[in-house]
């Protein structure tokens, strides 16, 4: 077991195409691939050589926060083969890790399998866009993708707020100032702050964790600027519910009106198996129309965000049953695959019974609803 090293690791997880690294003492090391976990043939790890693995990939600075805090996020980098996200924890009084590799080129919204709303929303100039869903959903190269398409189109100056930095950019038509949650800065609300006296004009805010950071975020916006972050939620009620559920009960009315104020879009993701291999991403999206601003303003309506998301085609607006069945159509996931991640699976049936029954005229309709016409005059979907 001495022979086995962290850096041979991370090499073997690149070989094969693996998206997050397992380490744990007792158990072999694991890869997840498309999805997947997958049992390698290493020896199994015992404590003194884990504890060997992560100090290997610790600063002293680093080990000591991990020391004092059980568990740290940072990003590391090994020459010639990548860069990883990890976070180092402690479970059952020993070491763990988990490592995610970050791609070193941003793939494009075609690479991603992204609607070209995205596009549209990434060149917005204020307002706050919030990309949702569990960890491992795609979150992070969504918005790294949107400020690689900013950073091709526009002048304009952009700071980020990460924990950890992911992927790095390099100006082109921007320039790009990342910062690091615990390197850079203390905080995102420090951050925040700060940013507001560095003539930002899109910041972006790597995950929105408390009220404090949630109403600087809002402030942002409503000073004039792009706000693009994430939240942990699994759709767009639950976000708009998250984040009021942020502030006490005697603040919520006014944390209500200033999310209706500033929210441009909320897009919540869910990473599937693509048929042919990989994953791709199913989505809701909302846009903030003036009806849904007033069901976000009043907590009686909230529920009936869904039921605008879904009469709001033609604006872009999609729920996930209907993203789900569109991209079932399209022949890009199986129909299980779908209807195991639909919001409602027995909705999700009707939804395909009535498609079905209506004929190929009305589901071209919808499907039309969902593509957008490039600059070239040629369509893209989903």
């Amino acid at each position: 077991m001495a022979g086995l090293d962290i850096d041979e690791l991370l090499a073997y997880m690149v070989s094969k195409r693996s998206s997050d690294l397992h380490l744990g003492v007792g158990r072999v090391p694991i890869i997840r691939v498309d999805g997947d976990l997958v049992f390698t043939d290493f020896p199994r790890i015992d404590p003194d050589s884990m504890e060997t693995m992560c100090k290997h990939i610790l600063t002293p600075k680093r080990e000591y926060r991990l020391e004092e805090e059980n568990e740290i996020d940072f990003a590391y980098t090994l020459p010639m083969v990548g860069r990883f996200r990890c976070n180092i924890y402690r479970q059952r009084g020993t070491l763990a890790c988990a490592l995610r590799h970050v791609l070193d080129v941003i793939p494009t919204f075609d690479e991603l399998n992204l609607p070209l709303i995205l596009e549209e929303l990434s060149l917005e100039h204020r307002g706050i866009v919030m990309i949702t869903g569990t960890t491992g959903s795609g979150k992070s190269t969504t918005l790294a993708a949107m400020l690689e398409y900013v950073n091709q189109r526009r002048p304009v100056h952009v700071i980020t707020l990460e924990d950890p930095i992911e992927y790095l950019h390099k100006d082109k038509e921007a320039i790009i100032n990342q910062r690091e949650v615990g390197v850079d800065t203390d905080s995102f609300l420090n951050g925040i702050r700060g940013a507001m006296r560095e003539d930002p004009d899109i910041i972006l805010v790597g995950e929105m964790r408390d009220q404090e950071t949630v109403t600087a975020t809002m402030q942002a916006a409503l000073t004039g600027h792009l706000v693009l972050t994430t939240l942990h939620t699994l759709d767009v009620v639950q976000t708009v519910n998250r984040i009021v559920d942020f502030y006490p009960t005697e603040m919520q009315k006014q944390a209500r009106l200033m999310l209706s104020e500033t929210v441009k879009s909320i897009i919540s993701m869910r990473l599937l198996p693509m048929l042919g291999g990989g994953r791709i991403p199913a989505m809701e999206i909302m846009k903030a129309t003036a009806r849904i601003r007033e069901f976000i303003e009043n907590p009686e309506m909230t529920y009936s965000i869904k039921n605008a998301i879904e009469e709001g085609t033609a604006e872009g607006m999609a729920t996930f049953d209907q993203y789900l069945l569109d991209m079932y159509r399209r022949g890009k996931v199986t129909y299980e695959t779908a209807l195991n991640a639909a919001s409602s699976p027995h909705d999700f049936k009707l939804l395909e019974r009535q498609s079905a029954e209506y004929g190929a005229e009305r589901t071209a309709g919808r499907v039309e609803a969902y593509e957008r016409i490039t600059p070239t005059g040629e369509k893209a979907g989903i």
